[in-house]
């Protein structure tokens, strides 16, 4: 694992305007909030050669609480390099107010190479040797799914959904993908990625108090690297991002009704598809809502095209029982509202192209491997997972950023199950509210 802040620079265009550090910005801000003194008369203050005691002449942090402005540090960028998958998807979780972006699947190296060692995940050390078992067998399933695949489209074009007139370059990118997309769910939840984040210092210092706090090894070795490269961008902010009762306390509850949950349910076997949608559009009696929900609406061009109120004071939850970590990856970065999983293996998806038969072995061997872990009540659990693992998911947000992820994930170049499971919700949705039907765009997801 490597941390890398990025200290962000004025552009030359912007060499007249002035400088502060983050700290000092916020500072800044937060004194201007609270004076009438302008704020030429505020920068007059600072000495960036001297940042700390900038601060303390334009604003204590402890005059105000540290909460209160270390969202006004601006956005912090910092690089995860060599993390495992599961720590991206939980950082992610963790970072609501985050921008960022994760490594594709489709970029990364898949082989037993690229995975932490037991020792780093906190695999105990009797289980070590299967561990390793089961993940080199996993990427040998990827490896060889991936080569029929491919070889399958070449000699099948037809399965592959081209678009008219496409260049050898396109097709052979689209055939490409296709394997790739499909051969995914034998890829080990563990397997490095990459990541990089940027959010305020208030926001990181939440995020590694929260990494801190976890069972597993590697989140708190992360925590540690994080802080040691945000201490030298935000060093008071930093102070305030160490392991904290209530957050382990909570960590140590989710992880036992995660092993209940998932010793309960564990299965090898694909789930059928559910899915649940709640719609609550009750307003207050002294204010309800004026706007006809097409009016909400119509006048969009596009699914980035602004909504009424109607749709963004209509709150929506949905839920599928069986979305499989290689969905959850993504869906789990739509920022609003509350996602929830327990992160359990309910059942195993592989596509139709893909029989569970001819790879049952190793969904038994990884199974059982599982099954110890949880029944431990070790953290390391999450390691044993791979992608096609199923798991229940729950996104509670408002209408408008539904109907919004519903139009991206359906739409162009969306993956096929992130399709399926969307078109899934949608007509829950449509049920519910059917006059919306006229103006969301449901899309096919061509091409991949």
């Amino acid at each position: 694992m490597k941390v890398t802040g990025i200290a962000i620079v004025p552009p030359p265009t912007a060499a007249d305007l002035p400088k502060v550090t983050p700290e000092l910005l916020a500072s800044v801000l937060a004194r201007y909030s609270r004076s009438n003194d302008g704020l030429a008369h505020i920068l007059s203050k600072v000495d960036l050669a001297h940042p700390d005691e900038s601060i303390d002449r334009i604003l204590k942090f402890v005059d105000y609480g540290h909460a209160s402005i270390g969202g006004l540090t601006g956005g912090l960028a910092i690089a995860l390099d060599g993390v495992s998958m599961w720590l991206a998807y939980k950082i992610f979780e963790l970072a609501q107010m985050a921008d960022g972006q994760e490594s594709s699947t489709r970029y990364i190296t898949m082989d037993a190479a690229n995975l932490p060692t037991p020792a780093e995940l906190g695999v105990p050390d009797d289980l070590a040797g299967q561990w390793t078992s089961v993940m080199a067998r996993a990427f040998a399933a990827y490896n060889a799914e991936y080569a029929r695949l491919d070889q399958l489209g070449q000699d099948k074009p037809e399965l592959i959904r081209l678009p008219p007139n496409a260049k050898p370059a396109v097709v052979a990118r689209i055939r490409k993908n296709y394997a790739l997309d499909r051969a995914r769910y034998f890829i080990p939840l563990a397997t490095r990625t990459n990541l990089g984040l940027v959010q305020s210092s208030r926001m990181w210092a939440t995020t590694v108090k929260h990494l801190d706090s976890l069972g597993q090894p590697e989140a708190r070795a992360a925590a540690a690297a994080i802080r040691d490269v945000l201490v030298k961008m935000s060093p008071r902010l930093m102070r305030h991002s160490s392991a904290e009762k209530s957050y382990s306390e909570q960590a140590t509850q989710e992880l036992a009704t995660s092993c209940r949950l998932g010793l309960e349910r564990l299965s090898t076997a694909p789930l059928a598809d559910k899915v649940w949608v709640k719609v609550n559009r009750e307003t207050p009696p002294w204010l309800r809502e004026e706007q006809p929900l097409a009016e909400a609406l119509r006048h969009r061009a596009n699914r980035y095209g602004y909504q009424g109120t109607a749709t963004r004071r209509a709150r929506v939850t949905f839920a599928w029982n069986n979305l499989a970590i290689a969905e959850l990856r993504d869906l789990n970065r739509h920022r609003t509202g509350h996602r929830y999983t327990p992160l359990v293996q309910a059942g195993f998806y592989l596509p139709p192209e893909i029989t569970h038969v001819a790879h049952q072995a190793l969904l038994d061997a990884q199974a059982a491997l599982t099954r110890e872990l949880m029944q431990r009540g070790s953290p390391a659990y999450v390691y044993s997972l791979l992608l096609g693992a199923q798991t229940p998911f729950e996104h509670s947000t408002h209408a408008d950023k539904f109907i919004y992820e519903a139009e991206l994930r359906t739409g162009m170049g969306a993956h096929f199950r992130y399709a399926e499971h969307l078109s899934a919700a949608l007509r829950e949705f449509f049920v519910q509210v059917p006059e919306a039907k006229s103006w969301v765009v449901e899309g096919t997801a061509e091409p991949e």
